[in-house]
């Protein structure tokens, strides 16, 4: 599970250095609690999901602000569709639902979920929103930020839509890591039923 020493790795001077504890101190987190959303949600998905770990290999001078993992249906890479993101800010951890860099059928994606915003309802009031996964700002979870947040990820070229829950580096929620994970994992849970319908805008339209 995370703990202060996961977060403290981002005050690690240096690219080589920050890998080397990012490696040690966040990676194996990643793979152990993906494993567990992976049996978790395969069934109710009823698809293979694949781990997928950033590695950060492009970067040759700048250690990284934030790291990440996903589960995906594609075993090449993730990105290019909607996936389920779990990663570490330096003052958070977030769970996300993600549609980020030009998902494939993004237009169908967008008006789909504007179409359904009601699947938003069902979730609970702690969950937010992201337009840009490069950057940690937040969205509060609300009618008006959605539907914003859903035309510019159908508009414009750049546009990003994610949909979560967030742990803070001091939620007490860390001391007890059989209920962080409980709640990782309702987080998910609850993203299921919008994932579902994403998957028959966008996915559908690809296989088909």
């Amino acid at each position: 599970m995370f703990t202060e020493e996961s977060f403290k790795v981002f005050e690690i001077a240096g690219l080589d250095q920050r890998m080397v504890e990012i490696r040690k101190e966040i990676q194996p987190t990643f793979q152990q609690l993906n494993e567990v959303f992976q049996q978790f949600l395969e069934p109710l998905l009823d698809e293979k999901l694949v781990i997928h770990i950033a590695q950060h290999r492009r970067r040759t001078t700048n250690p990284p602000e934030n790291t990440w993992s996903a589960l995906s249906r594609q075993k090449r890479g993730y990105k290019m569709e909607p996936h389920f993101q779990l990663g570490i800010w330096p003052d958070y951890v977030f769970m996300w639902l993600s549609c980020i860099d030009q998902p494939k059928n993004e237009e169908a994606i967008a008006q789909s979920l504007l179409d359904n915003q009601k699947l938003f309802t069902a979730l609970s009031p702690d969950f937010v929103l992201s337009g840009d996964h490069t950057k940690p700002n937040l969205t509060e979870l609300s009618p008006e930020n959605i539907e914003k947040l859903l035309k510019r990820f159908r508009d414009v070229k750049k546009g990003e839509f994610q949909v979560g829950r967030i742990i803070k580096k001091d939620d007490p929620l860390w001391r007890d890591p059989e209920a962080a994970q409980t709640y990782m994992v309702n987080t998910y849970k609850q993203l299921v039923p919008i994932y579902q319908m994403v998957k028959q805008a966008s996915f559908a339209q690809v296989e088909n």
